[in-house]
């Protein structure tokens, strides 16, 4: 008698995989404007912004969005600019008045620790902070940006001399700050100011439960080297735009 071999079964099929969601890090800041820097917030439904005076950056709860777009507008004011992160492209009659690439990274392996000769700053060092970064162009600095986190310097002759040194809190997401305003005077560099105050600033970051990260320009290689050899990651390359919204028709 013939036997019946009963036919293989089909392989099932692979499960449908789901988009992963976005990373909290990917709009920073509308997460901090909508959480912990929500009393910064100056907000209009899908758009948010820092005060003029603290930062220059709003933000969009999505950027794909028109909704949001027309809530910017709205935020902003006709024919007014502003800058954003995480845009690739704008709608109809908005217009890209300048673009910059940039690098995200986050800490992975930083030793963090206090950095002894470290004085804190605040509002009556802001003069001597926006020289500094006048000077060395570490990013967006506004008379009111201290009060976004805290920040560290390092003075000459033994912290009772001009300020040649600084670092900072700047976005906060929850659970993440954001390290900024990393900068060293010129006549100073080469003596390790920079990633001292670093460390520094990260050893609060952590203190506190959370992770530091930071931005970067694409092209700033020796910023880009330094943070590596210190221990972040690069996570994801950025875009900064500057941005015009719409005039009155």
């Amino acid at each position: 008698m013939a036997l019946t071999v009963p036919p293989t079964p089909a392989p099932a099929p692979p499960p449908a995989r789901t988009p992963a969601a976005p990373h909290l890090l990917d709009n920073a800041a509308w997460a901090a404007l909508t959480g912990p820097h929500a009393h910064f917030a100056e907000r209009i439904g899908r758009a948010a912004r820092y005060p003029a005076d603290i930062s220059p950056f709003t933000a969009l709860e999505d950027p794909s969005d028109p909704r949001a777009w027309a809530d910017l507008a709205r935020l902003i004011g006709p024919g007014d600019t502003t800058a954003v992160t995480g845009v690739r492209e704008v709608p109809e009659g908005w217009e890209i008045v300048e673009s910059g690439e940039g690098v995200q990274f986050t800490d992975t392996a930083l030793r963090a620790e206090p950095a002894p000769e470290a004085v804190r700053i605040g509002p009556a060092d802001v003069p001597e902070v926006l020289e500094l970064v006048g000077l060395t162009q570490p990013g967006p600095f506004r008379p009111r940006t201290v009060e976004l986190g805290t920040y560290l310097g390092i003075r000459e002759n033994g912290g009772r001399g001009r300020l040649i040194a600084l670092a900072g809190e700047r976005l906060h997401p929850p659970g993440w700050t954001e390290i900024s305003a990393v900068c060293t005077h010129p006549d100073h560099r080469g003596r390790g100011l920079a990633t001292r105050l670093v460390r520094a600033v990260a050893a609060g970051i952590r203190e506190r439960g959370e992770t530091p990260f930071l931005h970067t320009g694409a092209h700033n290689t020796s910023a880009i080297r330094l943070y590596e050899s210190i221990g972040f990651t690069l996570r994801r390359h950025s875009r900064f735009l500057l941005v015009r919204a719409p005039g009155l028709a």
